[in-house]
């Protein structure tokens, strides 16, 4: 397949990444940085238990670059979705299909509409982040679920025949609120912190709070009729068995003094109960820490 991948931060980087290593010609759009230290390089640095070393890779810094792409893997932050819609709509063949694999829950129904054709949602579970530019560090996982189209069962063989476990649910937007809930129990607690997830547990009352952040997600998702997974709430914590040395997302983006995301995750919750009347107390609390020390970062906090 020819693929284009639009975003190469770490989630674009991996997949990738994972996709040119095993034969499809792969395409990553990304900042003019990343791009210029790919080409000086020969192709990304990948860094994980799989693979280390470069994989050849084509790089490029313009939304043209998703031209002829068989599938274009949509990897832009949340907020920058509609504007990266807009940008890539002229040079998508007909026939291409666009995998949304973004954090939050409406950002396939978001870039549908700018697009005007299907976007398939999927949900990605990879642990990753930039080790500098053209350089992508693994920490574990990697699978993929992907929404149902009339394409998804053939591109799920080609993503699995690449060493990238995928399968085709029916039920993608529930499994994309079991994310959304791990998101918004960990992302915020890390970013503030700047602790990976193994170390938040070690201050007492860790738990409380996620405990607290995970029943208004669950409340607000049953008022949506979203049916979460039944152990969502165990599997929540069991995950900092599974990848202890992980930064979150939104702490890479306030190390980096980068925007982060957290108005499209716990803020989501927070606007969602807003609309139904569900208290989200714990969500808005993480929501606006965060962005408290994306002031601080930024040299706009009050003094």
């Amino acid at each position: 397949m020819k693929i284009a991948v639009m975003g190469a931060g770490a989630v674009g980087c991996f997949y990738g990444g994972m996709l040119a290593r095993g034969g499809h010609e792969v395409t990553l759009i990304g900042r003019p940085a990343h791009v210029e230290a790919m080409t000086k390089r020969g192709g990304l640095r990948f860094e994980s238990a799989i693979f280390d070393g470069v994989i050849p890779i084509g790089a490029d810094t313009k939304a043209s670059g998703v031209a002829g792409a068989d599938v274009v893997l949509f990897c832009v932050k949340s907020a920058d979705t509609e504007e990266a819609g807009r940008e890539i709509a002229l040079h998508l063949k007909n026939d291409a299909v666009v995998i949304s694999l973004q954090n939050s829950v409406d950002n396939a129904e978001r870039l549908s509409v700018v697009l005007k054709r299907n976007v398939v949602p999927a949900v990605v579970y990879v642990a990753a982040g930039m080790g500098g530019s053209g350089h992508i560090v693994h920490h574990g996982r990697g699978d993929l679920t992907i929404g149902s189209s009339p394409r998804s069962e053939e591109i799920a063989k080609g993503f699995t025949e690449s060493a990238i476990p995928t399968i085709v649910s029916g039920d993608v937007l529930a499994r994309l609120w079991d994310k959304l809930i791990m998101n918004c129990a960990y992302n915020a607690l890390s970013a503030i912190a700047q602790l990976p997830y193994g170390r938040l547990f070690e201050v007492d009352g860790t738990k409380e709070v996620m405990d607290s952040v995970i029943t208004e997600c669950i409340a607000v998702a049953t008022k949506l009729g979203i049916a979460v997974s039944p152990n969502i709430r165990e599997a929540t914590f069991a995950l900092v068995n599974v990848i202890p040395d992980q930064l979150s997302s939104t702490a890479q983006d306030l190390a980096r003094g980068k925007p982060s995301e957290i108005d499209f995750l716990n803020g989501h919750v927070v606007r969602k109960g807003a609309e139904f009347g569900i208290p989200t107390p714990s969500n808005r609390a993480l929501q606006v820490a965060v962005k408290l020390r994306e002031l601080e970062r930024t040299g706009k906090a009050p003094r």
